[in-house]
């Protein structure tokens, strides 16, 4: 009777709208545009913030407010999470009061979109099977423009069997790819954010070197994007740089944080990871905090290389 109650929940019953409870943890910039297709696409979303009033337009669309990690997860059969960082997803997901595991039923999945640490996808991943439950790592590339668009790359580890099955949620947010077991995920996403690091400091870069040369930046910009120079990270942060607007998408603390975690020693498997380009790129996005522009985005990495050339803007 059990086993008939678990399949009757959660995976591997039928995912469809109306019928499958989503429930959302982390209402950010990448967060709140996710969980907001997910409502709009015809599924009961239970969300919870630790500040409430980032879910007001979400409850004002339809969605319902937990006071809880666990509430959420008793409400729900996938939960997902996109907070901060790894301490983060520790306190929502494994604390034994208030944590997503303590409120999910035998069955549901949890899919964690925050970009953190392998290692503690495989804790989590074991944790879950340990509650009868299953856990995708699943963050998320694409920047705020992706998250409001469904346009993310979605790179999944864990069962794989568990992740086609999400496939009609993830539909709605961008296009998965499966990476391999439990940390795959987070693995795939820490090499992602090295090779955007280095497309953001390039396109700072020639940008602060054209408009010092005297070159018409945003014809240059148009003329370069046609060819070898173009990349995604262009078309998404280049007109940015070139309005000054270092307000629109993720704070920088982000890639810190995901360059710091490629640079560190063990992860359980490594001894030791020589990446010098990382190292600089996260000086560098470091820079940042340190002119007290931490709140600033990505693209805002432009104001670094002005400074260090005694351009004022």
């Amino acid at each position: 009777m059990a086993t008939e109650e678990a399949a009757a929940f959660g995976f591997p019953a039928e995912v469809r709208p109306g019928a499958t409870r989503v429930g959302w943890i982390g209402i950010g910039v990448m967060g709140g545009a996710m969980a907001g297709r997910l409502l709009a696409a015809g599924y009961a979303v239970t969300a919870y913030a630790r500040t409430p009033a980032k879910a007001d337009s979400l409850v004002a669309a339809g969605a319902r407010l937990a006071g809880s990690p666990a509430a959420v997860a008793a409400a729900s059969d996938v939960v997902f999470t996109m907070v901060g960082n790894p301490g983060d997803v520790r306190a929502v997901v494994l604390d034994a009061a208030t944590g997503v595991l303590a409120g999910l039923r035998p069955g549901g999945v949890l899919v964690d979109c925050t970009s953190s640490s392998p290692s503690l996808a495989r804790e989590v991943a074991a944790a879950a099977r340990a509650a009868g439950c299953h856990a995708v790592d699943a963050p998320v590339s694409g920047g705020d423009v992706g998250a409001r668009d469904g346009a993310l790359a979605i790179l999944a580890g864990g069962d794989e069997a568990v992740v086609a099955w999400l496939a009609p949620l993830f539909a709605h947010l961008g296009r998965p790819t499966y990476m391999g077991p439990p940390g795959s995920g987070q693995s795939s996403k820490i090499a992602n954010q090295i090779a955007v690091a280095g497309a953001v400091v390039g396109l700072g870069e020639s940008l602060a070197f054209a408009d010092a040369a005297g070159l018409d930046t945003r014809q240059f910009l148009g003329a370069i994007s046609k060819g070898a120079a173009g990349s995604r990270v262009m078309d998404l942060f280049g007109e940015r740089v070139l309005s000054r607007d270092f307000a629109s998408g993720g704070a920088v603390r982000y890639i810190i944080k995901d360059l710091g975690m490629a640079l560190e020693v063990g992860d359980g498997q490594e001894e030791v990871n020589v990446l010098p380009g990382s190292a600089l790129y996260r000086q560098l996005f470091s820079a940042m905090v340190a002119n007290g522009d931490g709140d600033l985005c990505l693209q805002g990495l432009i104001t670094v290389v002005e400074r260090l050339n005694g351009i004022r803007k």
